[in-house]
């Protein structure tokens, strides 16, 4: 783990401002732009930032304290990316900070779809449908009104950046910034496509279908690529997200690959066994024979009769949970019998409190 105190010059006691100032004095130093002959000057410009902001969040410093280490997708939220921190320090971003200079990605979409368990364990093949951008049909994206079409942009030359020349507390810096006049996409359109406006896109309703694979489980995200909404000019579509529902079953709960359902028996059928009807996943039912002398919750295993496992072969299994009923109303002949019974057995039930006779 890299020592960011060492990478900054300052002692673990350091202030928040004594940070600052050290950031400041070294991107003085190690700014790319001050060592253009040097290779290494980025990757050293990087380290300190990323120094600077884990030490300059209090919170994120305990942490660093206390031996816990970072990786990228933890570092430079707090500004919202290297180049926010380099705007804020130096009033603008570098081209090498990854500052965005072309057309935007298309927008991504989220959906969800329900399922109930039973398509779940089969699979579906099923359309939906959303509103979002997609390209002009006038002009196929193009922006560009038919017979007129984009030139490149006289600001830029097709770069869709400029170099602008800022001073700074760090002296005269340049940086690299977005192309004012084509806003990045290093086009010049003279005539606008006229149902578009010159954007390339339009928003409409889209519908994509969705393969959904046996044995999917309740919240599983299906990520279409490429199918969501249609980027700037020149630029890739979004993708869709589809975020999965499963139903409740009232026949069964699901534990991963593995189904388990509960019957109820009678305490004659507990003591001499007997046949019930298991339902499937599937469809129809399975009879399933309960030996003589079944205690309450006990369990049997119908193999390979759960759910299909996701992109693996086989299934999981299905318990049967099964649990005894006892009557809270009896006959005077059903209670007169399970006396003489309890006699039989050296039993001791207590004399009945309240009338347990059915009517």
């Amino acid at each position: 783990m890299r020592d960011y105190y060492q990478l900054l010059g300052v002692d673990r006691s350091a202030s928040s401002e004594e940070i600052k100032r050290a950031f400041r004095s070294l991107a003085r130093e190690t700014h790319p732009d001050a060592n253009p002959d040097d290779p290494t000057a980025e990757v050293r410009f990087r380290e300190i930032a990323e120094a600077y902001e884990v030490l300059s969040d209090p919170a994120r410093r305990a942490r660093y304290d206390r031996g816990e280490v970072f990786t990228g997708a933890d570092l430079f939220s707090q500004f919202g990316g290297l180049d926010d921190i380099l705007q804020q320090f130096f009033g603008g971003g570098f081209g090498f900070a990854g500052r965005r200079t072309g057309p935007r990605p298309g927008p991504d979409v989220g959906v969800t779809m329900s399922l109930t368990l039973e398509e779940a364990a089969s699979g579906v093949s099923r359309p939906i449908s959303f509103r979002t951008a997609t390209r002009c049909p006038r002009c196929s994206g193009d922006g560009a009104e038919p017979g007129h079409p984009a030139t490149t942009c006289p600001n830029c030359g097709g770069a869709g950046a400029v170099r602008v020349a800022r001073d700074s507390f760090l002296g005269r810096i340049s940086t690299v910034t977005q192309c004012p006049q084509c806003a990045g996409s290093g086009r010049f359109i003279e005539f606008a496509c006229v149902d578009c406006a010159g954007v390339g896109r339009i928003d409409t309703e889209r519908s994509v279908t969705v393969e959904v694979p046996a044995g999917i489980e309740d919240g599983t995200r299906l990520r279409l690529a490429g199918r969501g909404g249609a980027g700037e000019i020149n630029a890739p579509a979004g993708d869709v997200y589809v975020k999965v529902s499963v139903a409740a079953d009232d026949r069964f709960e699901r534990a991963g690959d593995e189904l388990h359902h509960r019957t109820e028996i009678g305490i004659s059928e507990a003591v001499f066994g007997t046949t019930v009807d298991v339902p499937l996943i599937g469809g129809g039912f399975e009879a399933m024979e309960i030996p003589a002398g079944c205690q309450p919750e006990t369990v049997y295993r119908l193999a390979k009769q759960g759910m299909p496992r996701l992109r693996r072969r086989g299934r999981g299994d299905l318990f049967v949970h099964v649990g005894v009923l006892i009557p809270t109303e009896l006959s005077g002949e059903e209670e007169a019998l399970l006396r003489t019974y309890a006699e039989l057995r050296d039993e001791a039930p207590a004399a009945s409190k309240k009338r347990l006779f059915k009517r």
